[in-house]
């Protein structure tokens, strides 16, 4: 079997409706009383709903958050995270005011946003925090990312605009289908590079590696692990990028993945 289990959020353990099969949940805690690590590999904060999901699948493990750029060990609160270029965030701000477009600011365990109304609040309520438009200016800690949350029909123009120095990763999410959620972290700074990071902290080998994913942020860590897996109802990019496949989301493709990883 596998040493290591690397499971994505929206899409892969979170289906429509925001809800995770029980079957899913057993799966997942029968692979980690066999010994192997399961992290959460998230575009999501360290807070809420995802908080939870990591403390549930290993509370003294390592799990990776906001496209890598925060990696936590939930039951002590440590950090490998990796802050965001200072330089580019009041350009990156400029240009949300300027636009109209919601952009989210990022600690590791706090964020902030630009534009309060329908986006901001329903997302918050699918990270499972309070809404609180607080603004970017009123955070203290440091910065590790920001995020775009526009209309999937303005992703292409987004992804499309300058943003010198740093990596884009779009995202979506079946509880909110007609969004897209484009993290912005340091160049550099990914699903892949975090899960590289937590692999050697555990010491396991890459080529033992499993990650589960739906989405084109899911591809960099898909790309260097031995056994990427791609959900049924993944997008292309995913789907590419992977070397197995399995059922949807709402159908326990999750488990499957699983099970596969214990005949491994």
């Amino acid at each position: 079997m596998l040493g290591l289990i690397c499971v994505d959020v929206d899409g892969t353990l979170v289906g429509t409706g925001n809800v995770i099969r029980d079957d899913v949940w057993a799966a997942l805690a029968d692979a980690r009383e066999k010994g192997v690590h399961i992290a959460l590999c998230s575009g999501r904060p360290a807070i809420g709903n995802a908080r939870a999901y990591a403390e549930r699948l290993d509370p003294d493990g390592w799990h990776v958050f906001q496209n890598g750029a925060s990696i936590v060990k939930v039951s002590s609160g440590e950090s490998l995270s990796e802050p965001f270029p200072a330089q580019a965030l009041p350009g990156l701000i400029g240009r949300a005011h300027e636009t109209g477009r919601l952009l989210e600011v990022y600690t590791d365990l706090e964020f902030a946003i630009t534009h309060p109304g329908e986006y901001a609040e329903r997302h918050a309520a699918l990270l499972g925090v309070p809404y609180d438009a607080r603004p970017p200016e009123s955070l203290e800690g440091t910065v590790v990312r920001v995020q775009w949350v526009v209309p999937r029909t303005d992703e292409h123009a987004v992804v499309n605009e300058p943003h010198d120095g740093l990596d884009l990763h779009p995202a979506g999410s079946p509880v909110m289908p007609e969004v897209s959620f484009i993290s912005v972290t340091r160049a550099g700074v990914s699903k892949g590079s975090a899960i590289e990071r937590i692999a050697a902290h555990y010491g396991v080998p890459m080529d033992r590696v499993m990650m589960v994913g739906d989405g084109e942020n899911d591809v960099s860590a898909m790309r260097v692990v031995g056994h990427p897996v791609a959900m049924g109802n993944a997008d292309p990019p995913a789907i590419a990028a992977s070397r197995y496949r399995v059922a949807h989301v709402d159908d326990g493709g999750l488990r499957e993945a699983v099970e596969l990883a214990l005949t491994l």
